[in-house]
């Protein structure tokens, strides 16, 4: 990406640990028309579940192509989660996002957020979305019956690290309201769009 591109518009990273409201939020956000945003769409090795849709959900790769993307630096951020289960963000998702004039938003994991954080440090707004607490992300996750107590018992214990990174954040949205979080996001991301 070159420096020029680098104008075209701004980068809005929203990250917490599963089940903080994230999704949502950026959801809510994009439904937003002045705000410009566009979401950024992540690429995975893993395979697609149930009704995903490859270029709408994420960008699916074999491992094979993962690799060989990294290896040409085609991504601006890229994490192993599992062995030969990659995830990260294609350089040229947000080349075609800063194509159409429109600001990236992203909807990742901390360590990927902060890495993007880390290479556009003035273009980038990094906020973190903190639920209440433990105890309320453990009940949130049970709702969801999307996964075993085994998975929630890691995604918990995940949580509990990722909430340590919140002070490396640039903001932090507590999620006990959900209209109060979009609220808040809201005028975090319109006034950072317009600074």
């Amino acid at each position: 990406m070159t420096k020029n591109e680098n104008k075209q518009g701004k980068l809005i990273v929203f990250s917490a640990p599963s089940g903080s409201g994230k999704t949502t939020i950026v959801r809510h956000l994009l439904g937003i028309e002045n705000l410009n945003l566009e979401f950024s769409i992540s690429a995975t090795s893993r395979d697609k579940r149930g009704t995903e849709v490859d270029g709408k959900d994420y960008y699916f790769l074999s491992a094979k192509a993962f690799k060989s993307k990294i290896k040409n630096e085609e991504f601006l951020e890229w994490e192993e989660v599992y062995r030969d289960n990659f995830y990260g963000t294609l350089k040229s998702e947000v080349e075609r996002i800063w194509a159409l004039g429109k600001h990236v938003i992203f909807d990742i994991d901390v360590s990927g957020g902060l890495r993007i954080k880390r290479k556009f440090p003035e273009q980038t707004l990094a906020i973190f979305v903190k639920p209440p607490s433990i105890d309320e992300l453990k009940i949130r996750l049970k709702k969801r019956k999307t996964e075993s107590a085994e998975k929630i018992s890691m995604r918990v214990a995940k949580a509990s690290a990722e909430l340590a990174t919140a002070p490396l954040f640039d903001e932090i949205v507590v999620n006990d309201d959900l209209e109060k979080a979009f609220k808040d996001a809201e005028t975090l991301v319109k006034n950072f769009i317009n600074s």
